[in-house]
């Protein structure tokens, strides 16, 4: 037996993976310490902090100085041909591979938990955390909303630094421990006898909240003038995503029933919430003025501007004109959807339940959330 078995016999996964968590957080403060503009101002903030700090300041870009973190309004472009230290809203190569190694490790993290408690084997759980994915994009129109009330000169209902925890990427880690502590705190009032089933009880949790912030979101709409609202986007989307991933999950179940098998209802609803995001891209970037939308919006993801830039470069102009140049889009996500939820199979389920509805959920949520977040801004006009 190696050193890390016995370690691991001695202490447990969980405990090893919550040293590992010290361990790194130690070795990060202690090489922002050591080298600060090396480790945080050119690799962290630039990255990671400064895109979020931009966003919430409602700034084109942020500049690092030396008395701190600064908005630009304007100017960005020139300030970068300078050299200046620039963080601009949006994603980066970069900071979507830091996103995605992150994801993993928290992950790994909260399969621990969930086998601490002794849950989430049954498939019923995944449906108790649906509301809270849609939470997260509704949450992030809120954070929208607040961009738009200051520049009209309004006082927002959120204001900095508390909006920062509203914004994309922050906004995941916000309502991943929202969601864990309404699941730790039912799993208790279950086993105590108060509550009859602790997934039901977070799903209808998850529910009031996403409720709640979609009636604020539509007093907005109603009663501000820089918001408006705008039904026809939520409609066609929702209509439009539904046909999409039904027709799929129907074709699979004629042709290859074996796809849906090991997921059944969830693997639709892995492929509805990719659709919600593929269609909702499509109908921001290139269809909004057929549905009488006034508003233009752009990509932040690197992955989806690569997609329509080489749209642009490849497809005829006249094909351009008629459908645009945002439906591959679209297209990738379904495939990249289906093809997940074909590995889910029955065996890969059977024997480990527990990781695969993990997996399952962290696949949705990173669709949904993005994708409801996109439905609902153009929905409200903000």
């Amino acid at each position: 037996m190696n050193t890390f078995e016995r370690a691991v016999d001695d202490y447990g996964p969980g405990q090893l993976w919550v040293g590992s968590f010290v361990a790194v957080l130690l070795v990060a403060v202690g090489a922002v310490v050591a080298a600060p503009q090396a480790v945080w101002d050119r690799f962290l903030w630039q990255y990671f902090w400064g895109p979020v700090y931009a966003d919430a300041k409602s700034a084109s870009c942020a500049e690092m100085t030396a008395s701190g973190p600064q908005p630009v309004y304007e100017g960005c472009k020139a300030a970068i041909q300078e050299g200046r230290l620039i963080a601009e809203p949006g994603y980066t190569i970069v900071s979507e591979i830091g996103y995605m190694l992150i994801l993993v490790y928290m992950l790994v993290g909260v399969y621990f938990l969930l086998e601490r408690l002794d849950i989430a084997e049954d498939p019923k759980l995944y449906f108790a955390f649906v509301p809270f994915m849609l939470l997260g994009g509704a949450l992030r129109t809120v954070e929208d909303a607040t961009d738009r009330a200051v520049d009209a000169g309004v006082t927002p209902i959120v204001e900095y630094p508390l909006s920062s925890l509203i914004i994309s990427p922050v906004i995941y880690g916000t309502v991943f421990l929202l969601t864990l502590l309404v699941l730790v705190a039912c799993v208790d009032l279950e086993r105590r006898g108060i509550i009859d089933s602790y997934y039901r009880t977070t799903g209808a949790i998850g529910g009031a909240f996403v409720a709640v912030t979609l009636l604020y979101l539509t007093f907005v709409a109603l009663t501000r003038e820089y918001a408006t609202l705008y039904p026809s986007v939520l409609i066609t989307t929702v209509a439009l995503a539904s046909a999409l991933s039904y027709g799929l999950y129907r074709l699979f179940e004629s042709y290859r029933p074996a796809m849906n098998d090991g997921t059944g209802y969830i693997g639709l609803l892995v492929i509805w919430g990719h659709a919600i995001d593929g269609v909702a891209n499509v109908l921001l970037a290139d269809w909004l003025d057929a549905l009488n939308v006034p508003l233009t919006y752009y990509p932040k993801h690197p992955a989806n501007r690569f997609i329509i830039e080489a749209t642009e470069a490849l497809q005829p102009a006249g094909i351009t004109a008629a459908i645009g140049t945002s439906w591959p889009f679209l297209v990738v996500k379904l495939a990249v959807a289906s093809l997940v939820v074909s590995l889910f199979n029955q065996e890969f389920i059977d024997d480990s339940p527990r990781y695969a509805l993990l997996l399952l959920i962290a696949v949705t949520a990173v669709g949904l959330g993005p994708g409801t977040r996109d439905m609902l801004r153009a929905t409200f006009g903000i």
